[in-house]
């Protein structure tokens, strides 16, 4: 998912009188949509109005991860707005991009110097391990519990990336798929079958098969390039293959491996092998987030793995490629039979030192479930996803809205581990060591030196190196 990394602020003022029972406003999305945005009625549910009377005149600063979607951002400003009018709060959001490198290690100076705001939602894959590890978060597992009787249960994910010794550290806010990407017009054309998820040799031969540079068809559409998507990609098929970065502690580097050797020659042959030349694009080398978004839209690509911003933006902007667009979960590899599909959720911390820590609480409580989500999905769709059982349940937008949303809501329950022939357990434990080595893009550099003529074998050693080095920079001897 690609977002902006400038950061900008709006503040909700709380209304002293006149607010309705259940705080309802109506909330008309903004974007580029060319249809109107369909209505949403916000409300704030009496009983969280009933807990939010002692907080009245209070205020709490937020930090928001940017999402793809502007429409999608001025909806989730509507529903903080609804919430500080009927609590008669005041409620700051700062929007921040998640792929900012230094985001870690600015919310923990902040916290240790007292400056933080109170809150903010973020990637629990990709940061709650290393926020936790800094002793920056709050336990929150009070909160978890209130909003299972009023939710259900989370996505089992969350069980792995916002739990620690038994308690919750995080809140899980909105359900972020993993998916693939494939143009079903060029296979069909070829005479390839659809199928809900393929191996990642066939995902290379196929993208070969329907390529064609003269009518601008390029077969291909990953990078390895520094970015979250080359990160994910590359992460995927060493987990396949059998390799991985740690081990299911998350604690001992076990990166060098005959595996991971494999695994990074076959990504690198894609790159560097004359023969896989027409199903490159053009500057796909140098792609950054926002590339293989781009391109697919534009209509060049074969195959690509996002998350579903880019099938967010192709249905809302009424792109050709939305209706020539086959979904799937993944790849399998030689280690697994079946993809490593079980997303990821954008969920909310509570700092240490948080200046209002239940008001907090109760935005964050309030931001996951019902009309307050609603307006959010809807403009960001598919890409924005109840985290929360109860939630999906909560409007017939859930159950209708896309042909997606069926198997998007069954990589919420996804049975849990993963095991692999290797004896790898995906999602493993939160590791604060692979989150930071990930964040440094020692994957992608390693990558960019195999494409400059390093063998494999010593690329991924020297990456292991590098990898140690942060780990024990996060405290874990190796």
């Amino acid at each position: 998912m690609e977002e902006k990394t400038d950061l900008s602020r709006r503040t909700f003022l709380g209304m002293s009188a006149g607010v309705s029972a259940l705080g309802v406003l109506g909330l008309a999305g903004c974007g580029s949509a060319p249809a109107p945005a369909p209505q949403v009625d916000v409300q704030v549910p009496k009983a969280l109005l009933d807990q939010a009377a002692a907080l009245r005149g209070g205020s709490a600063g937020m930090l928001s991860q940017k999402l793809y979607s502007e429409a999608a951002n001025k909806a989730l400003d509507k529903s903080l707005q609804v919430f500080a009018q009927a609590t008669g709060t005041t409620i700051h959001n700062d929007l921040v991009s998640g792929d900012a490198g230094d985001m870690v290690a600015k919310m923990d100076a902040e916290v240790k110097a007292g400056t933080n705001r109170d809150l903010a939602f973020l990637s629990d894959r990709r940061f709650v391990g290393q926020l936790h590890n800094l002793g920056a978060l709050t336990d929150v597992t009070d909160v978890v519990n209130d909003m299972k009787a009023l939710y259900g249960e989370p996505a089992t994910e969350a069980d792995n990336y916002c739990v620690f010794d038994g308690r919750w550290f995080a809140i899980p806010y909105h359900f972020i798929a993993t998916g693939m990407y494939l143009r079903k017009d060029w296979y069909q054309e070829k005479g390839l079958p659809l199928k809900p998820y393929y191996s990642w040799e066939e995902l290379r031969d196929n993208a070969l098969a329907v390529s064609d540079p003269a009518k601008r068809r390029f077969g291909w559409g990953l990078t390895v390039n520094r970015s979250g998507d080359a990160n994910g990609f590359i992460t995927n098929v060493i987990n396949t293959y059998g390799g991985a970065i740690a081990d299911n502690t998350g604690t001992k580097v076990k990166f060098n491996s005959p595996e991971t050797v494999e695994a990074v020659s076959f990504i690198g042959d894609i790159y560097t092998n004359p023969k896989y030349k027409p199903m490159l694009p053009p500057g796909v080398g140098s792609w950054t987030d926002s590339s293989n978004n781009e391109n697919w839209l534009a209509q060049i690509l074969g195959l690509t793995l996002n998350q579903f911003s880019v099938y967010a933006d192709s249905k809302t902007k009424k792109n050709p490629v939305y209706a020539n667009t086959h979904v799937f979960n993944g790849a399998s590899g030689p280690a697994l039979d079946r993809p490593l599909a079980y997303g990821e959720s954008n969920s909310f911390v509570v700092f240490k030192g948080a200046k209002n820590p239940d008001l907090a609480k109760l935005v964050a409580k309030f931001m996951a479930g019902g009309s307050a989500l609603l307006g959010v999905a809807k403009e960001a769709p598919c890409l924005v996803n109840p985290s929360w059982d109860k939630v999906w349940d909560s409007d017939p937008y859930y159950t209708t809205g896309d042909p997606a949303f069926a198997a998007l809501r069954e990589q919420t329950r996804a049975q849990l581990p993963v095991k692999t022939r290797t004896g790898y357990a995906f999602p493993q434990a939160p590791s604060p060591g692979e989150q930071a080595a990930v964040a440094a893009y020692v994957l992608t550099d390693m990558m960019q030196s195999v494409i400059q003529g390093t063998k494999p074998a010593d690329a991924v050693a020297t990456t292991h190196t590098r990898i140690v080095q942060i780990f024990e920079q996060q405290g874990y001897k190796q």
